[in-house]
């Protein structure tokens, strides 16, 4: 595993929102030099998603009506998911989260959508950022270990990628800050 103290997120860059009340939509692209192919399956397998996302999955994500318990970091329960569209390489959609997968050269568009409160639509950004950031490690063959939720938020860069995305979104920085081990 290549090491992880060494990690620091580059500045904040790929992200908007679409405004609708309360409930805002984060989208958030990222260039990765990995086929579709090899994107999916970081996307949908168990195993993968394990390595990288903000959640554990209790099974794949690759197949339409396929229902899966995703627990996210810090979350008391699972929360069931129904899995709504899957269309192999390109499109996976479940709950409040649609993927879209481009290929672009010998690489990755990836676009997340992901419906979000508004109050905390920065630390959304971040903490996906980061979470990119881990999923290319990963495709790279030097995976630095998951970095999310709680952990995240005491990672070095934290405030200031929640910060620079706040600014960007015209959004205000949730006012909690963990404390530091």
């Amino acid at each position: 595993m290549a090491d992880r103290e060494q990690y620091t997120p580059g500045p904040a860059s790929g992200a908007q929102v679409r405004k609708d009340g309360e409930k805002w939509t984060l989208i958030l692209v990222r260039e990765l030099r990995h086929p579709p192919e090899k994107v999916w399956q970081a996307l949908t397998d168990p195993a993968h998603l394990r390595e990288w996302a903000p959640f554990v999955a209790d099974g794949s994500l690759g197949t339409v009506g396929s229902k899966v318990k995703l627990t996210w970091m810090g979350a008391p329960t699972p929360l069931e998911t129904t899995v709504t569209r899957a269309d192999a390489p390109k499109l996976l959609e479940y709950n409040d989260i649609r993927w879209e997968l481009e290929a672009v050269g010998g690489g990755t568009r990836l676009t997340l959508w992901h419906n979000i409160d508004r109050r905390f639509i920065s630390w959304g950004a971040a903490g996906w950022h980061i979470c990119f950031d881990v999923l290319e490690r990963l495709l790279t063959g030097e995976p630095i270990g998951r970095i999310a939720g709680a952990e995240a938020m005491k990672f070095n860069g934290w405030q200031r990628l929640t910060a620079e995305y706040a600014k960007q979104f015209g959004a205000e920085t949730p006012g909690w800050t963990p404390r530091r081990p």
